[in-house]
């Protein structure tokens, strides 16, 4: 009996991408189409709720690159397909999307991966400065992250992570 896959969106940066294609990304919290959303969301359709998923790793791929000033301003987000054994629960929250991985996300079960264009840099590394002040509910730091949202992040196949590894 086959385990049924999940799509789960893994935040990450550009330096984690080696760790990818080495050992895979680490366990670590990555967003999903879970009930919590489901419920929350009642209207909108897969597509939609993917939608929500996906942007939600977007933003905590700010909080990453915060976290990391030598790593290139570049929001990253892995998008895999992993067995649901893999994906522990999230925080419950009504309309969360957070989920916890148990194990790490192997290179074989990425469906793709997205990241920033080099036309975005400006704008998320100035969005990585204030990303704290703007999930505390600071106005003008929201703002400042909107604008490295207005930036819709490029699509890659698996096959081209060398390729990404070597432009950084």
């Amino acid at each position: 009996m086959t385990d049924e896959l999940v799509r789960v969106y893994v935040p990450a940066t550009v330096p984690m991408l080696t760790l990818l294609r080495a050992d895979g990304l680490p366990a670590a919290s990555a967003h999903a189409v879970t009930p919590a959303l489901r419920e929350w969301y009642a209207e909108g359709d897969e597509e939609e709720l993917e939608y929500v998923a996906f942007t939600r790793a977007a933003q905590d791929a700010l909080q990453l690159l915060r976290a990391d000033p030598a790593a290139p301003r570049r929001r990253v987000v892995v998008s895999a397909d992993v067995p649901a054994t893999l994906v522990g629960r999230g925080d419950g929250d009504l309309g969360s999307s957070t989920v916890e991985l148990t194990r790490a996300v192997p290179v074989t079960s990425v469906a793709a991966i997205h990241v920033d264009g080099t036309d975005a840099v400006e704008d998320v590394a100035a969005a990585a400065e204030v990303v704290t002040e703007a999930l505390a509910g600071d106005p003008d730091a929201q703002f400042t992250v909107d604008g490295a949202e207005d930036h819709e992040l490029e699509w890659y196949d698996v096959s081209e992570l060398d390729q990404l590894l070597d432009a950084g």
